[in-house]
């Protein structure tokens, strides 16, 4: 769960504190000597709050170096201007006229939650060691309020520190969290690919495996011939995948019953195409297998971003079926002992499938 606070509330808040130095000025205007300084020092600190407050269009927390600049140089002018026209000695002390020591904390945690934290511990050094001069004994500074100044400087750049552990932290638990979804899911996907596979396999296979097992092994021409003919289709089920639906296992079936030599090899071209263009693609290749004569049909997808999504080549040549039955290996992969036979063999199909319904020219009309 992710919890956010309004940006107007913590902007809020800085506010109504700065409103708040403002106020006790204002109401102890008669202890300095001279109030002019002390209006000017007023007027600067509200416009160095503003600005340090006001949202940048890029909305992000970190303060610009000009602007922590102006609120650093305000951070010095403010000491030595207002201290300048009050006695440290005076009895009783000052009041609310050393109103600017809160002022200057406040500025510079602003400076410090926006992640200027060097200019913010310039700012309340300076106002530290101004104190320490200006009042003459270091007992007379915590009666100032300056402790106060430099602790909440502190507690906002541990606080900001904290937070920037936490959220990378946070981050790095989100991508360990989308990693281990990301396993999981590619496990799951390997579960139930291996499950229809074996499903697929096993529908495919066990009519001709009981009939071996009843036979003793001992089986008819015809019959061998079908356990080849149900070898290339499992392996159609791993190199042909998508190119695959029920009618056209149907036809490759009973294209290889014909003495057809099929191969399909699918090499991801056609992952990205939507169900209805992929039954549009099943629809036309079981259709072109349907038809042919050929004697060796090799099928294969086309690389994304063609035009095409499959592309269907037939070869019909008198001597192809002995040939190709001789240059098979044992995993019934083809391939040819003479690259010579393959221009003997006469091209009687080339077939390039659509990948879209609609013209290429008709979308770009």
């Amino acid at each position: 769960m992710n919890v956010k606070l309004p940006r107007w509330l913590p902007i809020g808040l800085a506010g109504i504190f700065s409103l708040y130095h403002l106020l006790l000025a204002f109401v102890s205007l008669e202890v300095p000597r001279n109030p002019v300084p002390v209006l000017i020092c007023m007027a600067l600190y509200a416009a160095a709050t503003i600005v340090a407050l006001y949202p940048n269009k890029s909305k992000s927390l970190t303060m610009p170096v000009w602007i922590a600049c102006l609120c650093l140089a305000v951070s010095i002018i403010l000491p030595l201007a207002v201290a300048s026209q009050l006695d440290p000695h005076r009895p009783g002390g000052n009041g609310y006229a050393t109103w600017y020591v809160a002022a200057v904390g406040t500025l510079m945690v602003i400076v410090s939650t926006r992640r200027r934290h060097g200019f913010a511990w310039a700012g309340v050094g300076f106002l530290v060691v101004h104190s320490v001069v200006w009042s003459g004994t270091f007992a007379d500074v915590a009666s100032l309020g300056v402790v106060g100044s430099v602790s909440w400087v502190g507690i906002s750049h541990a606080l900001q520190v904290t937070l920037a552990r936490a959220s990378r932290d946070t981050r790095e638990f989100i991508r360990a969290e989308q990693e281990a979804a990301d396993w999981q899911a590619a496990q799951e996907a390997h579960v139930n690919e291996r499950q229809f596979r074996l499903l697929q396999t096993g529908r495919t296979a066990r009519p001709m495996l009981q009939r071996i097992v009843a036979a003793g092994g001992d089986l008819t021409e015809a019959e061998r011939q079908e356990c080849l003919n149900l070898e290339g289709a499992i392996r159609d089920e791993i190199r042909g995948r998508r190119l695959l639906s029920d009618d056209v296992r149907h036809e490759v079936m009973a294209a290889r019953r014909r003495g057809t030599i099929v191969s399909l090899l699918d090499e991801g071209g056609i992952d990205d195409l939507e169900d209805g263009e992929l039954a549009r693609v099943h629809a036309a290749l079981a259709s072109a297998i349907r038809d042919s004569s050929a004697d060796r049909l090799i099928i294969r997808t086309v690389a994304p971003g063609s035009e095409y999504a499959v592309t269907v080549v037939g070869l019909s040549s008198e001597d192809l079926q002995s040939s190709a039955l001789g240059s098979s290996n044992a995993d019934g992969e083809d391939f040819d002992d003479d690259e010579d036979d393959d221009d003997e063999d006469e091209v009687s199909l080339w077939l390039q499938i659509p990948r879209s319904s609609v013209p290429a020219d008709a979308v770009d009309a």
